[in-house]
């Protein structure tokens, strides 16, 4: 996901860069395995699945991995791998906590790939629990701004009573919603009824409080979160750096 952290913005036009990095359909690959695995093959009732495969299709991913890609997640497929998804918490430059989520099919090979991504970057992993207090897990949403309802406060009520907690203007003059975990499908259900198709959609881990940086600290971050967003095994990071 992208949109829900300056982070990401910053790392999304540098993705835009690098549309050919190699990592890119092993990451749609894994996303798109994990969706089917949880919600099924069939992409009409499983929106995780659409989105999934969505993207993985707006870059040119060729049919035949998509459909292994699936196979792979529902176990029609069976290659001796599985994929599995992983929480990370860690500390960064500065000192700012970050969660780090992984889809790999090599536990250990992932941890060590992640650790020393970190101690390169002046980063160091967390024990259990001594980063996650300081998020909170929330649905997101993101509308783009050519998708926004003409009537927003029509809409904004719409999401509201269907539990919706935030809904805030993204960068891009587009809508970011964030709801409580228990209420989200009935907000994609809403959004769904009332014919609003979202671009991102999924849980993240939003942080309670932001915490200033310096320049320099920055600087530093920025460069440990493009090497962990070139990471094949990452699929994404929160922090509380503001």
């Amino acid at each position: 996901m992208s949109g829900h952290s300056k982070w990401h913005n910053i790392q999304g036009r540098k993705g835009k860069q690098d549309a050919l990095r190699s990592n890119l359909f092993s990451k749609f690959s894994k996303a798109i395995s994990i969706a089917a695995k949880q919600g099924g093959s069939d992409s009409m009732t499983n929106f995780s699945l659409r989105l999934a495969v969505e993207k993985a299709k707006a870059t040119g991913m060729p049919k035949d991995n998509i459909d292994r890609a699936i196979k792979k997640g529902t176990g029609e497929l069976n290659d001796g791998t599985q994929v599995e998804e992983m929480l990370y918490e860690a500390y960064g430059p500065g000192g700012v906590a970050i969660m780090i989520r992984c889809l790999s099919d090599n536990k250990n090979r992932t941890v060590q790939e992640i650790k020393h991504i970190l101690l390169e970057d002046g980063g160091s992993f967390g024990n259990a629990g001594s980063v996650s207090w300081m998020f909170q897990q929330l649905g997101y949403i993101l509308i783009e701004a050519d998708k926004r309802p003409v009537n927003r406060e029509e809409f904004e009520m719409a999401m509201i009573e269907a539990g919706a907690e935030d809904i805030q203007e993204a960068e891009d003059g587009g809508l970011e919603i964030k709801i409580k975990t228990e209420n989200f499908k009935k907000v994609i259900d809403k959004l769904k009824e009332i014919g609003v198709e979202p671009k991102e959609s999924g849980l993240i881990w939003s942080a309670k409080d932001k915490v200033p940086v310096t320049e320099e600290i920055q600087r530093k971050l920025e460069r440990l979160f493009g090497d962990l967003e070139d990471n094949d095994d990452v699929e994404d990071f929160y922090t509380n750096a503001e």
